[in-house]
């Protein structure tokens, strides 16, 4: 590292760039306009890490090309240092175009073949003493899908020792793997390194082969992790350690895009958690930065303040008191 203050949260895993539609509730066909915006989940949740007021970086990479001069500028100006963004001479920068159709269809067109840059990051790209100094560490699945980034990733974590908040986003896209049983098995051997995992129910049965909540999280806390949390959509969002299990219902909102809302309830959660706030309160932000970002059309520059997130999350609080 060039400076000694380590980073509040160091996420490693997608970068690139999002075209979405400016019109809603048609298709890719028909859709006449387009906004440009930075993409990738790793990238979305150090973007909302830092718009909460961390100091963040994002291990990653993009093309030599417009768009990879787009990403890299994109982080620094919405408060991600880039220095870790490296530049793959062969790859171009991904691109992810989107359908919009609310309240609860996205369909996600990548653009990633025959690889992207993110996914050719190598172990001696890796700042171990970056990764090991830092306060968080986030990664995510689709890192494991291919080689070079699976080797870089096992040996970031072999670094980092399993340190407290070690988190794996789950974030599994079936497209990015030849096959269900190769996510498993990558997946589980990540495990053995991280402290915390969060995702769905569909994730979590690619993790763990449980899809009822409570029987995930057992089966992840089984594998060392210390806390585990699982989505559940409409139901909203158990989180669970050894001695405490809390689940925290969903904030009503008129979805305009849902991509993104994890992303944000990722960033929220690592400000949470650097914060050593109770599981019930870091849940409850959480669910309000999702909220707030799909109540908006883009993600990364749909990321809320802190200000926003706690208006939401002590309204939720103070319904739920009332009711």
């Amino acid at each position: 590292m060039t400076d000694a203050a380590p980073f509040d949260v160091l996420a490693i895993g997608r970068s690139g760039v999002d075209i979405y539609p400016l019109q809603t509730g048609v298709g890719l066909a028909e859709v006449t306009s387009f906004g440009k915006f930075l993409g990738g989940s790793a990238a979305n949740v150090a973007v909302a890490a830092a718009r909460l007021g961390n100091r963040v970086a994002l291990i990653s990479g993009a093309g030599a090309d417009p768009f990879g001069t787009f990403v890299r500028d994109e982080l620094a100006r919405l408060g991600v240092d880039n220095r870790f963004v490296g530049t793959h001479p062969e790859y171009p920068t991904p691109v992810t175009f989107c359908e919009i159709f609310p309240p609860d269809d996205f369909p996600l067109y990548f653009y990633r073949k025959p690889s992207a840059p993110d996914l050719q990051i190598r172990s001696e790209d890796i700042d171990t003493a970056a990764v090991r100094s830092a306060r968080l560490y986030w990664s995510t699945v689709t890192g494991l899908s291919e080689e070079p980034s699976r080797s870089a990733h096992f040996a970031a974590w072999e670094a980092r020792g399993r340190a407290p908040l070690t988190v794996l986003d789950l974030d599994y896209r079936p497209m990015f793997w030849d096959s269900p049983v190769a996510a498993t098995e990558q997946v589980q051997r990540a495990l053995g390194h991280v402290t915390v995992a969060v995702g769905n129910r569909e994730e979590c049965e690619i993790a763990v082969g449980e899809r009822n909540p409570h029987k995930a999280a057992d089966a992840l806390l089984d594998l060392g992790v210390q806390l585990a949390i699982v989505k559940q959509g409409p139901r909203g969002v158990l989180g669970k350690t050894r001695n405490a299990s809390v689940t925290v219902a969903p904030n009503e909102v008129d979805v305009v895009n849902g991509l993104g809302a994890g992303d944000a309830f990722g960033g929220s959660l690592c400000h949470g958690l650097l914060h050593d706030w109770p599981l019930e309160k870091v849940l409850r932000y959480a669910n309000a930065a999702g909220a707030i970002v799909a109540s908006r059309l883009e993600c990364s520059t749909a990321m809320p303040t802190a200000a926003e997130v706690a208006a939401l999350a002590e309204q939720t609080a103070v319904e739920a008191i009332n009711v």
